[in-house]
């Protein structure tokens, strides 16, 4: 069922993307400033290059890295490169892109830099003349491919090789990972039926553990860290409740109804491939982002936990994929199943790597909303026993450790929730 979106402004898709662009100026212009008016902007720079120089292995802060003001920077300078991309290419703004767009931005503060993308997007270029096409088709599958990062940032700077080779083998191994990643992609697909949203997270992490098996197989050691930042910082707080406030009331403004219409969106299960963007329209769309983002930060308040650069990554995806897939129907069961998992272990609901679990297995959602609240729990539950021993086999080069876990979990379920529903139906 599709709203009836006569009354929905249509705003034009320039001025669409520069809302979004709205995200990554806000942060170059705050990390800037802030370096200005604390005397120290040539320890910004250095900061900034620490960042580019350092390996982004899971999970690598760089707001512990850098400085947040130096985080800042490339939040800003890798989201203007892929608006650049998006208006360059003509790209129409959809569910899909506004998902890899927040993503994309989100890690940015743990694991994507400017170097470490590039050849990731290379990659991708040269697979559209191998294959004649054009490369705008496959913008939104390589910005999801900067999964795999950190293994081009690890190559060049953990010490594996002399510095020139290490260079020229992680931008070949970088480029490579472009080229075969969107083939790829496309079967992974299969495994999980679209029950896990972050399809590519799954594929990254197939790739990721190959190649990190390639690299083992030579002696090489590629294994996770744990360089995180333990102090909140007002400023994100406050940047992030203006960003929320501003989806809300720009949803209002786009459609004046967005809040008797909101509850169409809770109607729909969330499957790849749900763009609530066409589904509902964008004003709703907005809204639904603006609460998911509401949902996600004061969580973490509520549990004391810490606004960091993974904790943003998480919340930043969870409020792009409410324009793909994602409401508060289908999210709640899967992040209480893994909120009840951990305490029932033990765990402390404060700490990052938990609040992420939470965070980032809403890529279950689908789930909760075809199977029910009860399934999606289960889900949740499931997912928070796989996701933290998966790391180890990737070693951390693939960002997207819970699409990888959201991928197993789902490829594990959906064909014995099948069994049984087919079994009933009869």
């Amino acid at each position: 069922m599709e709203l009836n979106k006569v009354d929905e402004k249509d705003i034009g898709r320039i001025r669409k993307l520069g809302l979004l662009s709205v995200l990554p100026i806000v942060f170059l212009i705050v990390g800037i400033i802030y370096g200005i008016y604390n005397g120290s902007f040539h320890s910004v720079i250095n900061g900034f290059i620490n960042i580019v120089l350092t390996p982004t292995i899971l999970v690598t802060d760089f707001i512990e890295v850098g400085g947040i003001e130096a985080a800042f920077i490339n939040v800003g300078l890798v989201g203007l490169l892929n608006i650049y991309i998006m208006h360059h290419y003509r790209l129409k703004l959809n569910g899909i892109l506004i998902a890899a767009f927040f993503t994309v931005i989100g890690f940015s503060f743990f694991g994507k830099n400017l170097y470490n993308i590039i050849p990731i997007y290379l990659g991708g270029y040269f697979y559209t003349i191998y294959k004649k096409i054009s490369f705008k088709d496959i913008i939104i599958a390589l910005m999801f491919g900067t999964a795999l990062a950190p293994l081009v940032s690890e190559i060049s700077f953990s010490g594996l090789l002399r510095p020139f080779w290490a260079i020229v083998v992680a931008v070949c191994v970088g480029i490579f990972i472009g080229f075969i990643l969107v083939p790829l992609s496309s079967h992974m697909l299969k495994f999980h039926d679209g029950y896990n949203l972050y399809n590519i997270g799954f594929t990254s992490g197939i790739v990721g553990t190959v190649l990190t098996s390639v690299l083992r197989s030579f002696g090489i050691t590629v294994e996770p860290v744990n360089i995180i930042s333990e102090k909140n910082h007002p400023v994100i707080i406050i940047i992030l409740l203006c960003l929320f406030l501003g989806f809300f009331f720009t949803g209002i403004y786009i459609n004046r109804r967005a809040i008797m219409d909101f509850g169409k969106i809770l109607q729909y299960k969330g499957r790849l491939i749900t763009d609530f963007t066409h589904l509902v329209g964008f004003g709703v769309t907005f809204l639904n982002m603006a609460l998911l983002g509401f949902l996600s930060l004061f969580y973490v308040m509520l549990i004391g936990g810490v606004v960091n650069g993974p904790v943003l990554a998480g919340i930043f995806t969870v409020v792009g994929f409410g324009a793909f897939g994602k409401h508060i129907k289908n999210c709640l069961p899967v992040m209480l199943g893994v909120i009840v998992t951990a305490l029932f272990f033990g765990n402390d609901l404060s700490t990052t790597g938990i609040i992420i679990s939470v965070l980032f297995s809403t890529t279950l959602a689908p789930i909760a909303g075809t199977y029910g609240p009860v399934i999606g729990f289960l889900a949740g539950a499931l997912h928070m026993a796989v996701v933290t021993n998966v790391g180890v086999i990737h070693g951390g080069v693939n960002l997207y450790n819970n699409g990888f876990s959201g991928g197993l979990v789902a490829g594990v379920m959906i064909p014995i929730l099948d069994a049984f529903h087919k079994e009933r139906n009869r």
